[in-house]
Formats: structure tokens, sequence, C-alpha cells
């Protein structure tokens, strides 16, 4: 009988340690704040609350330029995305405008943007929102800011866009980690 109970407490004792060290290289192997620019950082006094993975579309409409009649070009209509952990479990949801990200707990928050900083060619910028309160009670409690970190893809189309187009509609592919920040 001895044998049987320390398996098991060594089973629980290996995975404890496990997870501990799998929660220690989170966030901060990957986008520690001083690898980003700085415009992307986000301020002293928070602390990583989740990490997301976002993956899906992102819908552009070729359109007349503002203020330039005879001039077109694409425009940003709006993101359509699931919210996933690290190992893929989809835990949410992110759409716009306006940009807003809610758990599958009900909570959701809305955000204004700070700053962007260049991602390289072929990916969105990243992206640094400041937090409105959020709404329902959750995850999204107490989000004060948001980045968009590790952007793929999500540019607007390579195609033309002009008179024999106007008014089409072309979604996009992308993925970008999201990371929620609290105050500490």
């Amino acid at each position: 009988m001895k044998h049987l109970r320390t398996v098991p407490l060594a089973a629980v004792c290996l995975s404890v340690l496990g997870l501990t060290a799998c929660s220690s290289t989170g966030m901060h192997s990957m986008y520690s704040q001083a690898e980003l620019p700085a415009a992307v950082q986000v301020p002293a006094g928070h602390k990583v609350a989740m990490e997301t993975v976002g993956v899906g579309q992102i819908t552009y409409e070729c359109k007349t330029k503002k203020d330039m009649a005879s001039e077109h070009e694409w425009i940003f209509i709006g993101p359509d995305a699931k919210l996933q952990t690290r190992s893929g479990a989809v835990i949410g949801k992110y759409w716009g405008p306006p940009a807003t990200w809610e758990n599958n707990d009900g909570s959701k928050v809305t955000a204004t943007q700070v700053a962007v900083a260049p991602a390289g060619a072929g990916n969105i910028p990243l992206q640094l929102v400041k937090a409105n309160p959020a709404s329902g009670m959750g995850a999204m409690q107490g989000v004060s800011y948001i980045q968009r970190v590790a952007t793929k893809g999500g540019v607007a189309p390579a195609m033309a866009c002009g008179p024999t187009n106007l008014g089409s509609k072309q979604v996009v592919q992308y993925q970008a980690d999201y990371i929620f920040w609290k105050a500490v």
C-alpha cells in the first residue's frame, strides 16, 4: 500500500513542477517589454493577466480615398477572430468596430489605440491599446492595456483597388498574439 500512495504523490509533485516551469516561460521568454518598440510598451505598474492568440480574418473594402475622388484604396472594415490559449483552446473572440475582445465567460472590453509600430513586410503593425472599463464579470475585468504582438499577415490586399471593383470586399487571414495587462 505504501508504494501506491508514493506513486500518485510523485506524479502530483512532478505535475506541479511542470506547471510551474511552464508558467515561468510564458510571456517573458517571448515578449519581454525590452524587446518591443517603446511606442507599444505597456507603462510600468502593470502585469500580464492573460495571453491569447488571435486567429481569423480582416475585411477590407475598396473605396474612394478621402478628399481624393479620383483615387481609390483598400479601407480596413474590421476583424473577426477567435481568441485561443497558447495550446489552442478557444477562450473568446475578437471583432470590430469598435475593437472588442470577449471572453467565453461573457466579460468583454473595448479599447482605444495608443500607438502602433512596424511589424515587418506583409504583417499588420504591432499595437498598444488602452482598455475601456469592461462589461460583465470575468477575465476582462480590470484589463487596462492590450498589446497586439507577433503579427502574421492581415495587411490590405495586394490586388488593385479602382473604379472597376469599387465597393468590393476582400478578406485576408491574420494571426496575432493579444497580451492583456492589469494594474498591479
